[in-house]
Formats: structure tokens, sequence, C-alpha cells
């Protein structure tokens, strides 16, 4: 292509990639970065981490050939140049919206999109799947994994490069390195990979590469003959005694993550070995959005915003998770046993407060929820009171530990489930929908579902100090709504009586639009009761004898339906009929969303007067 003003909006992509020259190339990168801050301005999603991965994106698809060779994203919150350049360009404004392209790889939206990404650290252990079975069909395509240095602190990744290393298939491994996961990374593995990227064994790789790829042809030639002439390329590059060698990879990198002729050189390199490669790349998180320079965090995941600023469009001064850690500092005064844990969410949980309070106490493990349950369980077994603070998505990786290293022996911990129930627009592998479900099959469990900033109060002070075993609070994302004019707060349950003979059960924000349903029949001459639970599970003794009292009962629930709280109502009680969330949920607005699965308040006052 001569050599003119690459056009975003004219290119035939991917196809066209390969025939632009590096000076189109980097204007092509400046207008994806352009698009980029103008969807994401307007739709929310994941700013900083993709403006950081627009040329390796531009390198990869100019290399491999996608969707040939598989390209698996870890997480998926830096793919959205991905997403731009194979078919989702013109789609692209419809980002996270309803109807819309997912903010996540979706196979099902895109062959290029190799397999499913939305929680961290998967990648490799994928990739690895799909290289063994191109080697077994004697398929020479490769299998990229590409990860954040975020996705280390997750020991599903060590697994992964455990097996990938010694495994003789065409698998490449990519670490972009920002140092940045959501919050600041922490640990040895960051302070490794630092050391790594400080290394300046990347100035002299694209002279490396290139010498060896202007001495080998690839086209026509026998992959014998390709990989000996590699083989001395390589040794000039690596790095010495890199964990990544000892584990069987080739090594290459550092390489400078937004200069695409050195990241195509170092990728050209790892193609023709044909064998595991591992490269590290340094990137900038947030490059070319000064705001997103500035902070990287707090523009990892982000509502609209004003561009010229980087103000967001709404400023929320309080939420349920701001509400819990500033209580959690409240009640770590006046007790010194109360530590706070997170899987690299500081922020996202509302744990910042007690990190600048109690900075001996707090304890950021990465992305590690494993970990992070079985070291509450240390903490708590010597005689502390550990509060780990998750979103209810990220909870369930840390399944087994929740059964064999706290219920088993016991031992007391508080897990504070953020984004219990709908979330929005992160889509099927973020929604909360499944914590119930999972955490009432574990012995030991005691389960609270506050509706307001109150009752998350209450509810967090007797889990810490009157529960025993495992004590879970669990609350939805952003601010609380209307509590219905409840001049009582309990931490058990409340009846509304109302004179009716029809009940409707719910706990919960969606408690709310229960109460609005229930004023919405009023006005009709349809009289219900309301019974709002607020220590879900275990059910309290007294809650059967209030349901058997009336005709009707309905409950409505923000979880999944089998094994919600209804359906054990409904098996003790049996003339309650259940309302909730049947197979998994896409993304949207979340009142959509809830309207969509029939928990609107309008939706439930159809509902109540149909069956009545």
């Amino acid at each position: 292509m001569a050599d003119k003003k690459a056009d975003l909006f004219s290119l035939d992509l991917p196809a066209d990639l390969k025939r632009l020259s590096y000076n189109q190339c980097d204007e092509l990168c400046r207008q994806i970065r352009a698009l980029l801050i103008k969807t994401v301005s307007k739709n929310g999603g994941h700013l900083a981490s993709n403006l950081g991965t627009v040329e390796l994106t531009v390198a990869l698809h100019r290399v491999f050939e996608s969707p040939e060779d598989k390209i698996v994203w870890d997480v998926g919150h830096q793919a959205y140049t991905h997403k731009i350049l194979t078919g989702r360009r013109d789609s692209f404004s419809t980002l996270r919206k309803e109807g819309g392209i997912s903010g996540f790889c979706r196979p099902d939206e895109s062959e290029h999109d190799a397999f499913i990404s939305g929680h961290s650290s998967n990648s490799i252990s994928a990739a690895l799947g799909i290289a063994y079975a191109n080697k077994i069909k004697g398929d020479p395509h490769h299998a990229i994994a590409v990860l954040g240095d975020g996705a280390m602190s997750g020991g599903l990744s060590f697994e992964g490069l455990n097996n990938a290393g010694k495994s003789e298939t065409n698998i490449i491994v990519i670490l972009n390195y920002n140092e940045m996961s959501i919050s600041r990374n922490v640990g040895s593995m960051a302070k490794y990979l630092s050391t790594l990227r400080t290394k300046s064994s990347y100035k002299r790789t694209k002279s490396a590469v290139q010498r060896v790829l202007d001495a080998t042809p690839v086209v026509g030639q026998p992959v014998k003959k390709v990989v000996k002439s590699s083989k001395n390329a390589f040794k000039s590059m690596l790095l010495h005694s890199t964990m990544f060698e000892e584990l069987g990879f080739e090594f290459i990198g550092p390489l400078d993550g937004h200069n695409i002729e050195e990241l195509e050189a170092g990728l050209r390199a790892a193609k023709a070995s044909k064998k595991p490669v591992f490269v590290h790349v340094n990137t900038v998180k947030g490059k070319g959005y000064a705001p997103a320079e500035a902070n990287p965090g707090e523009f990892h995941g982000v509502g609209s915003f004003e561009i010229s600023t980087g103000n967001p469009d709404v400023v929320s001064a309080d939420s349920f998770s701001t509400v819990m850690g500033k209580e959690l500092c409240r009640l770590a005064r006046a007790d010194k046993r109360i530590c706070a844990v997170t899987a690299a969410m500081k922020y996202g949980t509302g744990l910042q407060y007690f990190a600048k309070n109690f900075p001996n106490r707090f304890f950021d493990v990465g992305i590690a929820e494993e970990h992070a349950v079985t070291f509450c369980g240390g903490l708590s077994a010597a005689g502390m009171i550990p509060v780990f603070a998750v979103y209810s998505t990220f909870l369930q990786r840390s399944y087994d530990q929740l059964i064999h290293d706290l219920a088993i022996g016991g031992l007391h911990a508080v897990i504070c489930v953020d984004r219990a129930g709908i979330v929005g627009s992160d889509g099927e592998t973020h929604q909360g929908i499944f914590d119930i479900s999972f955490l009432t099959a574990v012995p030991n469990v005691t389960i609270y579902s506050p509706s307001d900033y109150q009752e998350l109060r209450l509810c967090l002070k007797k889990a810490v100090f009157e529960e025993k075993g495992i004590a879970v609070v669990r609350y939805p994302r952003g601010k609380e709504v209307s509590s219905c004019g409840l001049d009582t707060i309990r931490t058990t349950h409340y009846l509304g009586k109302n004179g009716g003979n029809t009940l409707l059960v719910s706990y919960g924000r969606l408690y709310n639009n229960v109460c609005k349903a229930a004023n919405i029949q009023k006005e009709k001459g349809i009289i219900c009761d309301t019974l709002k639970l607020v220590k879900v599970f275990p059910l309290a003794d007294d809650i059967a004898d209030i349901v058997k009292g009336y005709d009707k009962v309905l409950f409505f629930e923000e979880a999944y339906a089998d094994g919600s709280i209804s359906e054990k109502l409904s098996a003790v009680c049996g003339n309650v009929e259940t309302f909730n969330i049947k197979g998994l949920v896409h993304h949207g607005d979340p009142d959509t969303l809830l309207d969509e699965l029939g928990l609107s308040a309008e939706k439930i006052a159809h509902t109540v007067e149909e069956r009545i």
C-alpha cells in the first residue's frame, strides 16, 4: 500500500494491516486510540488497559493469521483494539450496550475470539489446550496467550506455565507488562517482573531478530531449517536465568510495546521457533491519553466521562462499597484483631480507607482469590478476625478453599460479597447471581443481604463480632435507593403488614422494587403484605410460620434459581411461588436487565396482578 495516510474506516481489516508501512501503522494506532477514547467516554468500559495494547494488537495481526492462529486474551479488558481489527469496527459504538458487542471476548460474537474471557489468569491454560489440539491434528498454526502482569499474580497462570513450557507445542505466551492490574500490582512476582522490565536487552533484540530473518526467508523454507537458523538469534537475545527459561520457554524481550517494528521482529522470531516461547513486552497503561496515563487505576474500568478533562459525567459520593469500607475502619479502631484482605481490588471494594488507616492490618494478595480465602483461614486460626472484600463473580474461584480451609475447621472469617446481583454492562462473566447458590451449600455459613446503608452497617458489625464460622454480607453495586419508608431496621427480617392475604417476599435491593409493586397494586385495590429478609440464610425459625399464614406467597429474588433462598423456602412451606433468575444474563443496563427478568417494580406488580 502506498505510503499515504491510513484511514481506519476505509481499510479491509485485518487483511489490509499487512500492507501498511510502519508510518501508516503509527497513524492507524492514533486513530484507534481516538476511537477507544470516544467510545469508552460515552459507554464506559476498560480504557487504560486497552490504550496500552494498541501497537501490540496491530503487530499481532500483522504477524499471525487470525482466526487460524488463535489469540487468547486474558480477561479481555485489553482486547478492544482486537475487536476493532476483526470485523467489529463499524459496530464498536455499541460496545457494552444492550444488543451491542460485549466488553469481553466471546467466541459466539466472532470467530476471531478464540476463548471466553472475563476472569483473570486462564489464558495460558486455554491456549495450551488449543496448542495441543493443533498438535494432535497436525495443524501448524499457533496458540497465543496475551496476559497482563496482573494476571501473573493468579495461581492458574503458573499452573499453565508449568505445563506449557515442557509441551513442545506451538504456544506463545505474551506478557504485557505495565505494572498494573486494577490496583497497582503487589508481591514478589511484581518485583521480579519489574527487574526484567528495566533490563536493556530489548535494545539489541530488534537487530538480532532482523539479522536472522534477513538470513532465513520463512516462505518456502523447510521448518527444520527455520528452527535451526532461529536458534542462534534466540541465544543472542535471551535474558539469562529467567524463571521462564527454567520452565522450558525460549525468552524474548523485553520489547518496547509501543514500537511496532520492534514488536514484529520479536513476534516473527517467536513464530519461527516452533516451540514454547515467552515474550516480555513493556507497555504504558493509558498510553496516549494524559488523564489515563496519570491515573491508570482510575481509568481501568470507568463509566462515561468528559474527554477533555477525564472527569466522570456523574460522581457518586457514596456506594455500598465505600460505606462498607468506612464502617470497617470504624470497627477496626475499636478492635485490633480486625484485618482486611483484597484480591487486587482495593478501590473497587472500598478498602482504600482501611489501607490508609491500618496499613499493618491490610493485605492486597493480588489476583489470587484462592490464596485470599486460605490466608484468611490462617489469620483466623491465629486469633485475628479477617474480612475479605471481593466481588461476587470473583468469589466463585475460591469455592474449594471456602469448604476445605474455612468451613471444615469452623474458622471465623467475614466475606463481604460486593457486586451481588445484576451488575450490567460486563455481562455473563461478571453478573453476581451465583453466590447465594454456592454459599448456601457450604456448612457453617451465615448470609446477610442488607437493602440499605444502615442495614449494611449493622449486618457488618453482627458478622464481625457475633457470628461464628463463615459470615457473609452481600450487597449490590452502586448506591442505595429508597428503603420504602421503613422506620425499623432489623438484621433478621421485617414484616410489613397491610392486611392482605398475599405475601410478597424478597431481600437486598430488590425488596425496594417489591415495595413499589405493592404500592402500585394498593392503588388498584389489591392489598399485599411484604416480608423483607435481612439474614437470608439460614432462614429464621419463625419465617415458615409467617409464610404459612398467607393464602398466596410470591418470592422475588435477584439470584440464580437452583439453590436459591426462594427454592429453599418453597421446599419447606409448599405455598411459595418463586421468581428468580434462570440461565446466564447478558450485558446491558441493570434496570433494563431486571425488567427483562421480570424483577422491575412494574413487572413484579404485573405478576402480582396476574397471580391474584
